[in-house]
């Protein structure tokens, strides 16, 4: 595959006013705190790696790949990554983190990705898919680039969270958004989550000809124990995230249109 080079080597901020889900404003606190916090380092990336397994040589496209941890990590057990991003701040930072060798592109996943059919043995997208109100389009082209066999793992908020905790709504049923602010070094972005419950989660899935293998409610890794003492026992007894892992199958030989 042709490394194609899309990101701006000297990423400039925009000046316009705050945007929805703007994380060029961002990236850089952003990417900071997600390097070593409690949810992204020491329980989304961790869980994200464990059903992965062996990756030694396998072709993942990282769908989100934000400032590139989580493709960091891959790249270190042996993938070979590629990186997409919606937003050209986060790739250039993960530019500087990967270097020239790994494959990175601007690209809306709402849109058709520049790959081949069946270019990749596995997609990785962590905390993505909650972004989109609309799943079925990006989930038929992840399974398009995707080769017979191939798996999908992607993780978003827990229903549990999304429907109780976040903006609480009394129909666990209704599928709708929610909207709250982040803030990371005093910059405040309005952020907008689309809530699903799970069947509808899965029919997705299954509608856009996935297999299901695996549904994970995975506990922080236990080393944070130490680490954030006040937040871990949280963390542990209540869900936070929902990971799946879906599969082509084997018999999608030639069956992507």
């Amino acid at each position: 595959m042709d490394r194609v080079t899309d990101v701006p080597e000297n990423f400039a901020r925009s000046a316009d006013p705050v945007r929805v889900n703007d994380y060029d404003s961002i990236a850089e606190a952003y990417s900071a705190d997600n390097e070593h916090n409690l949810v992204n380092a020491y329980y989304a990336r961790p869980a994200m790696m464990a059903l992965a397994g062996d990756v030694a040589g396998r072709r993942i496209l990282d769908a989100g790949c934000g400032s590139g941890p989580l493709s960091a990590a891959l790249r270190e057990r042996g993938a070979v990554v590629t990186g997409i991003d919606a937003s050209a701040g986060m790739l250039a930072l993960a530019r500087r983190r990967l270097g020239e060798d790994v494959a990175l592109h601007v690209a809306d996943l709402r849109d058709r990705l520049p790959f081949a059919d069946g270019a990749f043995d596995d997609v990785v997208s962590s905390l993505v898919l909650h972004y989109l109100e609309d799943w079925g389009p990006t989930l038929a082209e992840l399974r398009r680039v995707l080769r017979p066999g191939g798996r999908l793992i992607a993780s978003v908020d827990h229903p549990f969270v999304a429907y109780t905790i976040r903006d609480p709504r009394p129909d666990y049923f209704a599928a709708n958004s929610y909207t709250f602010d982040w803030t990371f070094d005093g910059q405040s972005v309005p952020m907008k989550f689309w809530r699903k419950p799970l069947h509808a989660m899965i029919d997705a899935f299954t509608t856009a000809g996935f297999r299901l293998s695996v549904i994970s409610e995975p506990q922080p890794d236990p080393a944070a124990r130490e680490l954030f003492p006040d937040d871990f026992r949280d963390f542990s007894t209540k869900p936070c995230f929902l990971f799946f892992v879906v599969e082509v199958p084997p018999s999608a030989e030639g069956s992507h249109d």
